[in-house]
């Protein structure tokens, strides 16, 4: 036994290693959008924002100013109410009243076949005039600067799609702790510094930022190939990557920023829908994640304590290691050092969420989402 648990560490030990040197040089070989040099007499292709909003009134006051603060020129801004139940309406009609530029878009029916965001984000898509399209989140703050840097780097390194992971302020230090190991968790899923090379099967696309030219957009299908897929953001990536298309990941540190998730209530319930949709509704995918993060996130830290002698040895060396990549990734998420500290009990809860959300949804036959019901069978049949 005790020659199966020091195997079993030397594996591990080897894993973690490989992946440190691999995710170092990807987020090293990853810009920052705030690097980016805007050239003034450059021309301005017109860029639409199109932002989906339900149920956003707590933060929307503030995204949409800082959308409308941009310092590029040749904008239109889309905001797309679906179906909302709070204040976001009165919301959206009252900067509109004081900002002409601010088109509202109201959806009072969802058709069969939808689910709501991504149907709202088609609408807005329909209604877009631009040659570069801006999806992004109803609760996403921009730096001033923000369209004008992405725009820029679009054009001057010929890409047909560029997205980017925002800073994350989350107003409780274990949201925080959380929040950076899903940022080390989805580097590790996604491979995000891979998608801009050609011959590499991993893409990106993330809601907080997805910037496209229109006529890629159109080409692929739009959100139409992607109606019932509730991790839509991505999948747009990998449609577009399908396709032949030219696509980055950037890191918008200091340029984009957004709460998450206000109360741990609120991030279990917002990952639910996510994650096994995610994991391609497969029990058996869910298992060997499961298992996997048992295995290489959480026991290396037991073990410390739990074994002797060189076995001992091996897994203090692993969580030194994982310790140390989470301090390397806090500083392109602008997340705490000391939240590495807490990485055994943030995958302890993405765990909970993982079987909580396969849990959830094979019980309800579907999902829940913002007050509407959307069939498993339907959410299995949209393959991307």
């Amino acid at each position: 036994m005790a020659k199966i648990l020091w195997f079993v560490a030397a594996i591990t030990a080897v894993l973690w290693l490989l992946l440190f040197v691999e995710m170092l040089r990807g987020h090293l070989a990853t810009k920052f959008l705030r690097a980016v040099e805007v050239k003034t007499d450059a021309p301005l292709p017109k860029v639409s924002v199109i932002i989906p909003a339900c149920n956003e009134a707590r933060n929307l006051a503030e995204a949409l100013q800082s959308v409308l603060r941009q310092d590029y020129e040749n904008l239109e801004f889309i905001v797309i109410n679906d179906r909302s139940t709070d204040q976001t309406g009165a919301i959206l009609q009252r900067i509109a009243a004081s900002d002409a530029r601010l088109q509202v878009v109201e959806i009072t029916r969802l058709p069969q076949g939808w689910l709501g965001k991504n149907y709202a984000l088609h609408c807005g898509a329909q209604r877009a005039h631009g040659d570069i399209f801006l999806f992004t989140d109803a609760d996403i703050v921009l730096h001033p600067q923000a369209i004008s840097k992405a725009v820029t780097f679009l054009i001057e390194q010929r890409r047909h799609h560029l997205t980017m992971a925002p800073e994350t302020h989350m107003p409780t230090a274990l949201l925080g702790i959380f929040v950076a190991a899903f940022a080390l968790f989805f580097a590790i899923y996604a491979r995000p510094w891979k998608a801009k090379n050609p011959r590499s099967r991993y893409h990106i696309g993330i809601g907080a930022f997805n910037l496209v030219r229109a006529e890629v957009y159109r080409a692929v299908g739009g959100h139409k190939p992607l109606a019932m897929r509730p991790d839509d953001d991505l999948k747009l990536g990998k449609l577009i990557k399908k396709h032949g298309y030219r696509q980055e990941f950037l890191f918008g540190k200091g340029m984009i920023s957004v709460e998450w998730y206000a109360s741990l209530r609120g991030l279990i319930q917002g990952l639910e829908k996510n994650t096994f949709a995610g994991l391609e509704y497969s029990v058996l995918a869910t298992i060997s994640a499961s298992v996997g993060l048992v295995g290489l996130s959480i026991w290396p830290f037991a073990a410390i304590f739990l074994t002797t002698g060189g076995t001992q040895l091996l897994y203090l060396a692993v969580v030194l290691v994982i310790l140390l990549l989470n301090v390397v990734s806090a500083q392109f998420h602008e997340s705490k050092r000391w939240y590495a500290c807490g990485f055994p009990l943030a995958a302890a809860l993405f765990v909970f969420i993982l079987w909580r959300s396969m849990i959830v949804t094979l019980r309800h036959r579907g999902i829940n989402w913002r007050g509407t019901h959307y069939a498993l069978d339907e959410l299995k049949a949209n393959k991307v």
